[in-house]
């Protein structure tokens, strides 16, 4: 993937869910909210999330415990199917942590070895969102406690799909300057 290609996924990404914050604040915080505890979406995140890091287990080589792969498949796929069972509360918000790290490792080694100025943007937002996914990961009820945090107030709604559409807006131009 190329640096412009991966600029511009994440911007398109941005201006899409800060327009539909900005414009259905009513319609987000319901289904926002009920997404946190869905089994459905609890499935779709974590078996996305899961079956991406699990193929990667199998493309590692023998510097990487490739000599393990098996054992490694094997046992993340126990954790995996386990977490359906003993860690089900806020699952889909662990599954997305697990999207969005697998994610970042796409957009940063297309970032890798390219001139720092024209990375930054794109580098750094994608940072941000490695701190969030570890940090949402390890206390995903957090997420439900901004989630209440954010819809109390309607321009808090409007600042932050402004934000995120801004942003968005930023990293889509830059995607065209490389």
């Amino acid at each position: 993937m190329s640096l412009s290609t991966a600029t511009l996924i994440p911007g398109l990404a941005l201006v899409a869910i800060g327009t539909i914050l900005f414009l259905m604040r009513k319609k987000v915080e319901v289904v926002a909210k009920k997404s946190l505890r869905s089994m459905p979406a609890a499935i779709l995140t974590l078996g996305l999330g899961g079956g991406w890091f699990l193929y990667q287990v199998t493309q590692l080589g023998e510097a990487d415990f490739g000599n393990y792969k098996k054992l490694l498949f094997v046992f993340f796929l126990a954790i995996g199917v386990l977490s359906f069972f003993y860690t089900r509360d806020f699952l889909s918000v662990r599954g997305a942590a697990i999207l969005c790290l697998m994610a970042a490792k796409v957009l940063l080694d297309a970032a890798f070895m390219e001139p720092q100025t024209s990375r930054l943007l794109l580098v750094g937002f994608v940072y941000v969102c490695i701190l969030l996914a570890l940090y949402l990961g390890t206390v995903p009820f957090r997420l439900r406690d901004f989630f209440d945090w954010l819809f109390g107030r309607e321009i808090r709604v409007r600042i932050f799909g402004s934000i995120f559409a801004g942003y968005g807006m930023v990293l889509c131009i830059t995607a065209f300057t490389y």
